[in-house]
């Protein structure tokens, strides 16, 4: 891992500067200014503490080129310091005001047909445009130098959701930095051949000027892998320059407050590579946006298990989520009575110490008009602002109970994670093309909760060392370095479980030769005790094929099944492919899920795809004395010392839970009821129960 900045929390305008942070974005440019006093009345009201401002005002700071104009922000942040508000003040540039575009069009991006991305909605610009960054860093600095010794800034917030629009940028400007990321990452222009394999298709380049950005190719032409899976690097590289060279135009100026950006991490998206970014801000924030249906609970439990792990353990921020519905997606479902607590409250169970919305006030026109807030159209006499107060009061006593700076107890179980795998499994040059790394990922998380056991979500950059179990599921690439890691994990006595299209290619996007899974030149085969030949591929696009594949143990593989061709003498064959599917795709009694000792620990290779009913039950029966009832979340909080150990139980059912034998004091019981004996707590579903022990 890369040296990290020193984690800094954002202080609240409290006496001693602690507290859980709650507020959200506040945007009171869409408003007149007579509406400030009174949204500062429904703030006190509602216990919220700070506000996200100025994330889209560059156009109000800087109506016309060079004219900057602060006297309305000046009156705004006043205003809320004044009421102990505290504010996490943007860098502003996220969207350019349109006389900038005007002046300068090429600083708008180009897709991969060649089209301009034109202005009116957020992001469009070039990150690698030296126009645009001229006028950026001039914001930046002119914001750091206004507010630098601003009592009522206690945060600095730089852009916004880098990456939600120009994520990919096939400019001249973009083809330029490519050319120089490629030499500084290869070296030699040899080296960028043997990376990307270009001896196929006659694609050798003879110098660096010669490399080009996988832009459109014609029809159903395919991009050569490895260089797209560098041009994903690059686009990840490119955005977090820009955001360092934002944050240290300010942090010249502005250096004892400090600096975050929000991540977009739930599972319908983690479009950045966020194990990198993480060593760049000084606490980690996160936008999540639940995933409507019954899986919405779990979802959260998910992305926030990989943000704890991103925060190193540290609390971490809720930058954006919503009170209610959000109005992008096809299906915009509102959250239920008791939802919009039960979120923000599992959230604060994962390890985070702020809550915040997108936005205070719903807005009466653009875009997002249709998006939820925490006051919405309807006003102060609404469920949802009732809700809003409800939670700020439920956050403050959990404040007072000092919950804010404890950290959440890792799980004994690592499933690990990596952007760059889960940028590959968009290739479209592999045996699949509706792998999906990110989801597996999630179907495990979900499976292990269905077996009554939690896990965390682990970058595969990082130090899992410290687990008894790995979980590698769809994890495409892994280098020599990694799979040297995995082997030395097993021989040390942890599992390592490697999922069906683990380690099939390299950091290059290289196939490893002699076998399934070819990753560390063998070694991974060698640790699993087992060698694949073909992947067999079923769909509903093969009409008269099966479509699923029974194994022995009662499980159902409906998408991809290795064909182990030879196993190790040592080695364990748990289930097999079995029944008329099976021998119809010549795959009768051939090993689907395996066993191998290494070391002083065991490798398990899960041959093929399987549904979260199968992983549960695969997890049941490799560690049946983890499971805890299924229904229930225990996730616990523990302060530095360990004088102070906050439990949290949450109902993850739709039907009411018992749960026994709980000790401490209750601080928070949302629709949440005292049992018939003593210690006993009934939850209803959303319930929630947060219990404070002394020790």
């Amino acid at each position: 891992m890369a040296a990290r900045r020193p984690f800094r929390w954002p202080a609240l305008l409290t006496s001693n500067g602690r507290g859980i942070a709650y507020g959200g974005d506040y945007n009171p440019d869409q408003w007149p200014e007579e509406t400030l006093d009174e949204d500062i009345r429904l703030m006190r009201k509602a216990h919220v503490n700070t506000v996200a401002l100025a994330i889209f005002s560059w156009d109000k700071i800087e109506p016309q080129e060079g004219e900057f104009t602060f006297d309305w922000l000046d009156r705004v942040i006043d205003k809320l310091g004044t009421a102990g508000i505290a504010v996490d003040l943007a860098s502003a540039t996220a969207s350019a005001p349109m006389w900038l575009y005007v002046k300068h069009p090429e600083v708008l991006p180009i897709d991969k047909y060649g089209h301009t991305v034109n202005p009116g909605s957020r992001q469009s610009w070039q990150p690698t445009s030296p126009v645009f960054t001229a006028y950026a860093l001039r914001l930046c600095r002119k914001l750091a130098e206004h507010y630098k010794n601003n009592p009522y800034v206690t945060a600095w917030h730089m852009g916004n959701e880098y990456g939600w629009n120009n994520r990919y940028d096939y400019s001249d400007n973009a083809l330029k930095a490519f050319r120089t990321w490629c030499e500084a990452k290869y070296g030699t222009i040899d080296a960028l051949n043997a990376a990307w394999g270009t001896a196929f298709w006659s694609q050798h380049v003879n110098d660096f000027s010669e490399v080009l950005l996988p832009r459109h190719m014609g029809g159903d032409a395919m991009v050569n892998p490895a260089q797209q899976l560098d041009y994903e690097r690059f686009g990840n590289d490119m955005l977090l320059d820009f955001y360092k060279a934002e944050r240290d135009a300010i942090e010249a100026i502005c250096p004892d407050k400090p600096f975050t950006t929000n991540f977009m991490v739930s599972t319908d998206q983690c479009c950045m590579d966020y194990a990198k970014w993480a060593d760049e801000v000084d606490f980690i924030s996160n936008d999540h946006y639940f995933h409507e249906g019954e899986s919405h609970v779990d979802e959260l439990l998910c992305s926030d298990a990989l943000m704890d792990s991103l925060a190193l353990g540290k609390p971490w921020y809720v930058m954006e989520h919503s009170t209610s519905a959000v109005q992008w997606k096809p299906l915009n479902a509102r959250k239920r009575h008791g939802e919009l607590m039960r979120d923000a409250l599992t959230h604060v169970a994962m390890g985070a110490d702020a809550i915040n919305f997108f936005q205070w006030r719903q807005s009466a026109s653009g875009a997002e008009a249709f998006h939820s807030a925490m006051v919405p159209h309807a006003g102060e006499d609404s469920k949802i602002y009732r809700d809003v107060c409800e939670l700020g009061a439920a956050l403050k006593t959990l404040s007072e109970a000092g919950l804010q700076g404890t950290e959440l107890e890792r799980s004994n179980t690592a499933i690990l994670f990596s952007a760059e795998s889960e940028w590959a499994t968009r290739s479209q040059t592999l045996p699949s093309m509706k792998l999906n790394h990110w989801h597996d990922v999630r179907d495990w998380y979900r499976g292990l909760l269905d077996a009554g056991q939690r896990a965390d979500i682990v970058p595969l950059a990082y130090d899992w060392s410290g687990y008894q179990t790995i979980i590698l599921p769809t994890v495409l690439i892994l280098s020599e370095c990694d799979v040297r890691r995995l082997a030395d994990f097993a021989q040390a006595g942890g599992t390592v479980i490697i999922g069906y299209a683990t380690g099939l290619i390299d950091e290059h996007f290289r196939v490893g030769l002699g076998g399934y899974p070819g990753a560390g030149n063998g070694l991974l085969r060698t640790m699993l005790g087992v060698r694949s030949e073909e992947f067999n591929i079923l769909g509903c696009e093969a009409e008269g094929e099966p479509s699923e594949i029974r194994l022995s143990n009662g499980c159902i593989s409906r998408l991809w099944q290795n064909d182990v061709t030879s196993i190790a003498a040592d080695t364990t064959v748990i289930a097999s492919y079995v029944g008329a599917e099976a021998a119809d795709w010549e795959l009768a009694d051939v090993p689907a899920i395996t066993r191998h000792p290494y070391g002083r620990g065991e490798a398990l290779y899960v041959g093929c795809d399987l549904d979260r009913d199968a992983i549960a039950s695969l997890m049941r029966t490799l560690r049946p004395e983890a499971a805890d009832d299924a229904r229930l979340v225990h996730t616990v909080r523990r302060s530095a010392d360990g004088s102070t150990i906050v439990d949290c139980y949450l109902n993850r059912d739709r039907q009411p839970v018992h749960v026994q034998n709980i000790t401490g004091q209750p601080i928070i019981a949302h629709r949440c009821a005292a049992g018939t004996a003593a210690h006993d707590y009934v939850l209803d579903r959303n319930g929630m129960l947060i219990m404070k022990r002394v020790e």
